[in-house]
């Protein structure tokens, strides 16, 4: 049931920028704190946070690489990637495609994800929007 939740987190909320499923996935008052510099708490404030990745990247998408679950926790290996058509970072928009690799750490209560860390590589990204900002 938890890996599967982390699948609907990736192919629905991110990939298919559907919203509608956080709910779904987390509990209320839940703790998110990604490597873009997001610490966010809560329904609302993570769709704010998709709308904004989303509106920088077009086409981004979350691939699964790998996920480990023990108890009430999963680890996923990821891969994140999309198009710079959005302010980013501080850097304009390149029209490049960019990727970057990760993990993220989801725990879970009653069901429900209550507490999730992203950890990317957020050198590797910056410097991909640092090279094509003088494109």
């Amino acid at each position: 049931m938890q890996k599967s939740l982390v699948h609907v987190f990736y192919d629905e909320i991110w990939n298919k920028a559907d919203k509608s499923r956080i709910a779904d996935v987390f509990g209320d008052g839940f703790a998110f704190r990604g490597s873009l510099g997001a610490t966010l708490t809560g329904h609302e404030q993570f769709a704010g946070y998709v709308d904004k990745v989303t509106g920088a990247l077009s086409n981004y998408r979350c691939d699964i690489l790998e996920l480990i679950e023990e108890d009430n926790r999963v680890v996923a290996k990821m891969l994140f990637h999309g198009t710079h058509t959005g302010e980013m970072m501080g850097y304009a928009p390149s029209g490049k495609r960019v990727e970057w690799h990760g993990s993220a750490h989801f725990t879970f209560a009653d069901g429900k994800v209550c507490d999730l860390w992203v950890l990317g590589d957020v050198h590797g990204l910056l410097l991909q929007l640092y090279d094509n900002s003088s494109a």
